[in-house]
């Protein structure tokens, strides 16, 4: 039978964090799930070993799988790889999470026990209950806003249009049309939820508290975050079919 649930981590030079998320998800993967799990491991040909290190967990961890792609192209690219790679597979649930211990494994249950009653889940850092760790002013200030500029251009009322750390039913993603989700980086999260949106599916927030990376670079950019801000009132022109619904967070 195949696996049900597929957690799909992109990664790029993470080395140093690489072997322990992956250990640390399946152990939460194994105490929460009630059926087979995957961790889909999709390396962007990262120059510092992290994909030979993915390699070598496959080998030992029979619930890890490996996609090596053959250069960096971005977060988008690498999560409809990892995604299409998954659904090919049979998954039915997909998890989205960093490699670099920003997104805590421990919250793997509370999104999992969530999809029982919501078609994406997203672990939101602004909802009652959320937050953030090891920030700057600034960053909190940029982020903030951020979140701000888009709820308010395209009329949501999620409250963490850029959080990454989802789990996602199968129909969302066949619904949408994966394939045509034209955003990357950040601006990846926010299409995928406004798209899953308009589309009528039901979208939740459960409260995470997001920690700064401890080990590696962050692959935060100028560059990403004008890219979001560019994306976001293009979305409305792009997909200008459909009922704007609210989005309804659970705290």
């Amino acid at each position: 039978m195949p696996a049900r649930t597929w957690l799909v981590m992109p990664t790029y030079n993470e080395a140093a964090n690489l072997e322990r998320i992956v250990r640390a998800a399946g152990s939460e993967l194994e105490g929460c799930a009630d059926h087979d799990y995957r961790i889909l491991v999709v390396d962007d040909n990262s120059p510092d070993g992290t994909g030979a290190i993915a390699d070598d967990l496959a080998e030992q961890l029979g619930w890890v799988e490996v996609l090596h792609r053959p250069g960096k192209e971005g977060l988008g690219h690498a999560y409809r790889a990892g995604f299409a790679h998954a659904l090919a597979a049979g998954a039915e649930l997909l998890i989205q999470m960093d490699a670099d211990f920003s997104h805590d494994p421990r919250y793997l249950r509370d999104l999992l026990e969530a999809t029982s009653n919501a078609d994406l889940v997203l672990g939101s850092r602004y909802v009652p209950g959320g937050g953030v760790r090891d920030w700057g002013l600034l960053r909190r200030a940029v982020s903030r806003g951020g979140g701000l500029y888009a709820r308010t251009i395209l009329g949501v009322s999620v409250h963490d249009l850029t959080g990454g750390f989802k789990c996602i039913h199968r129909e969302v993603l066949e619904t949408i049309d994966l394939d045509t989700v034209r955003a990357d980086g950040y601006g990846f999260q926010i299409e995928v939820t406004y798209r899953a949106l308009r589309a009528g599916f039901r979208v939740v927030e459960v409260p995470i508290v997001f920690a700064d990376r401890q080990a590696g670079t962050s692959k935060m950019s100028a560059q990403i975050a004008l890219e979001a801000m560019w994306l976001v009132p293009r979305l409305r022109s792009w997909h200008p079919d459909g009922s704007r619904r609210r989005i309804d967070s659970a705290v």
